[in-house]
């Protein structure tokens, strides 16, 4: 399956939503996108289940002389997700992980205010939160997400997005309490190979959507 742009995976993944979660009550409802191309995603989620649409923001914790390799991940609230193991195995002590989660910190909570100003983030105890992306190829910064959302104690945590490699699809029904999918895919390169629009998404655009 080819999607046109985000938008359309957006709605396509919203009915598919709607048949999943059935009588949910809609003030127990809650999206949370990850930015920037989870934002579209999320706002055509909201905008079918008529519930508040929010971002969350992690940052990886790369490992000492490779930042692409995460070791774990922060974010806003909450405590830091670490995988104790990778982090002894590449030499990541204390001293490491604590001055990498000090600066990480300052440019979650950066991104989160250039996102949503002043205003407070979601309280998610006892809501059903729906987790969305334009897509999940790992799956590290998705499992961060639900990780760190898992802390601040919802009733339910629903993964949803239009595509996701069929390798992290098992890694993140492990995590989450339920995966709302359209493909799973055994050949998955990159998100974008299944969007004939994968423009960037914006720091604007993102704002514009929040408000």
């Amino acid at each position: 399956m080819i999607f046109s742009n985000r938008s359309e995976a957006g709605k396509q993944l919203a009915g598919k939503l709607l048949e999943t979660l059935g009588s949910t009550s809609d003030s127990s409802l809650v999206v949370l996108a990850i930015p920037r191309g989870g934002i579209i995603i999320g706002f055509q989620l909201s905008l079918v289940l008529r519930c508040p649409l929010d971002v969350i923001v992690t940052k990886k914790i790369g490992a000492p002389g490779n930042q692409e390799l995460a070791i774990g991940a922060i974010g806003l609230k909450g405590e830091p997700v670490i995988d104790e193991k990778l982090a002894m195995r590449v030499g990541a002590d204390e001293s490491y992980l604590q001055s990498k989660i000090t600066s990480l910190k300052v440019e979650v909570a950066r991104m989160f205010e250039e996102y949503h100003g002043q205003k407070p983030a979601i309280d998610l105890k006892g809501k059903l939160v729906i987790i969305t992306d334009d897509g999940v190829a790992t799956g590290a910064t998705m499992k961060a997400a639900i990780e760190i959302v898992r802390q601040e104690n919802p009733q339910k945590i629903v993964v949803a997005v239009p595509v996701i490699a069929k390798d992290a699809l098992k890694e993140i029904e492990d995590l989450a309490d339920e995966v709302v999918y359209l493909e799973a895919p055994e050949l998955f390169f990159a998100v974008g190979q299944f969007y004939q629009d994968f423009e960037q998404t914006s720091d604007e655009k993102v704002k514009e959507l929040l408000r």
